[in-house]
């Protein structure tokens, strides 16, 4: 059975920091597209960050500068590190795995966490 179990979520004011974590069960994430995604209040779910299981990574726009995804293969573990976070960071954060070599923003992902929330005060 898979499992993908984030963690490090909470409440920050905003220019903190958070580290947010996912570990992995069932599935070698060394072989998969690893993407963070997030969803705000009111607002439909997006991809934050990506790593391919070459290495390669991709933010959005509204992250890149702040936010740094990485992963730990030994661990099995993916991570997102988020410095200078702003109120509009503030989100559901999500990790997700597909079985794919071309990484890249995909919504129909093969295995979600069930997500970490984020709050960023002002």
């Amino acid at each position: 059975q898979v499992q993908l179990v984030e963690s490090g979520g909470g409440s920050v004011q905003a220019g903190g920091s958070l580290r947010l974590s996912c570990a992995a069960s069932g599935i070698t994430i060394r072989s998969y597209c690893m993407t963070w995604f997030r969803q705000a209040p009111g607002k439909e779910r997006e991809g934050v960050a990506y790593i391919g299981s070459d290495g390669s990574t991709s933010y959005t726009d509204s992250v890149k500068g702040r936010f740094t995804i990485s992963k730990d293969n030994a661990k099995n573990t993916l991570y997102l590190q988020m410095n200078s976070l702003k109120p509009e960071d503030t989100a559901v954060y999500y990790c997700a795995a597909r079985h794919i070599s071309y990484c890249r923003f995909y919504v129909d992902m093969n295995f979600w966490g069930k997500g970490t929330l984020v709050t960023i005060s002002s």
